[in-house]
């Protein structure tokens, strides 16, 4: 068994919780969790331990979310892009392995096109930011810019961990087939105070009329960071087209998609994201 210790630092002016597992000495990598209900123990805890065997594993809570800072601010990608840069400098990683899933994926992805000198691999999971489309149109557009829905579903997540559970279909191909701690830890997450609000942030400032605002598609072609894509074969949130027509894009990329599951490999399919991860970053 790996022990995870919980450490803090300031970035920003801002406190930002973080998991750290596995030897100092080790190479690093970076596990960056995504919105809605979302912290570093939620997507990561069923792999973070297990990759701590052959990485310096280090795994944020991004400002707003789990036990960092939640400061009066909008949420965009941009933002998290920001805090993810100063993040890495400050504890002290240079040229690290990153590994961002759904709105993590875009924050790292961000972080890898404005330096490659941070990044030295990247694994881009179900990720954000690799195309416009919105998976319901019009009613994903509507919905950001009413906060009374999400409320009303967190409201009701506090009450009962069956139906957190059962929330949990928007994002998993089968709910049966999640670990019980996975579904602990969200309902966990869920009572937490404040939670909710970074992502309500967020979906306004990325979701337009038009499709999402932030898409780097156009920029691919000049990722100097070897890239490795993992997707969900059922992934209604973000269509897995996106990380295949991405690695055709991206000079040295490899594609996997990934059967029975659909938007939170972590947690649906940890030992395919393991292996992989270790396929893919040198230990």
């Amino acid at each position: 068994m790996v022990d995870r210790t919980h450490q803090t630092a300031v970035v920003e002016g801002h406190r930002m919780h973080y998991l750290a597992a596995g030897d100092p000495d080790a190479p690093p990598l970076v596990l960056v969790h995504g919105g809605i209900i979302d912290a570093a123990h939620v997507s990561w805890g069923g792999v973070l331990e297990s990759l701590a065997r052959d990485y310096h594993v280090v795994a944020p809570d991004l400002l707003g979310y789990g036990r960092s800072a939640k400061p009066d601010v909008t949420y965009s990608l941009s933002f998290h892009v920001d805090a993810l840069d100063s993040f890495v400098e400050t504890v002290g990683l240079e040229s690290t392995a990153i590994a961002g899933i759904s709105m993590g994926g875009g924050a790292a992805l961000g972080l890898a096109l404005r330096s490659s000198a941070a990044v030295d691999r990247l694994v881009l999971i179900d990720s954000y930011g690799l195309g416009r489309e919105l998976a319901n149109g019009w009613l994903t557009a509507l919905l950001s810019k009413t906060a009374v829905f999400n409320k009303a579903a967190i409201a009701l997540m506090r009450r009962s961990r069956g139906f957190t559970k059962a929330s949990l279909e928007n994002i998993v191909h089968d709910t049966d087939a999640l670990s019980e701690d996975a579904v602990d830890a969200v309902w966990e997450e869920v009572k937490r105070p404040g939670v909710g609000r970074a992502y309500r942030s967020f979906r306004a400032a990325e979701v337009t009329s038009d499709g999402y605002r932030t898409d780097f598609s156009d920029r691919l072609d000049v990722l100097a960071v070897p890239t490795l894509l993992l997707h969900g074969a059922h992934d209604e949130v973000f269509p897995h087209r996106w990380s295949e027509r991405a690695a055709a894009r991206i000079p040295d990329s490899e594609f996997h998609l990934l059967t029975e599951c659909a938007h939170w490999a972590p947690r649906e399919r940890p030992a395919a994201v393991i292996d992989l991860i270790r396929e893919f970053v040198p230990q």
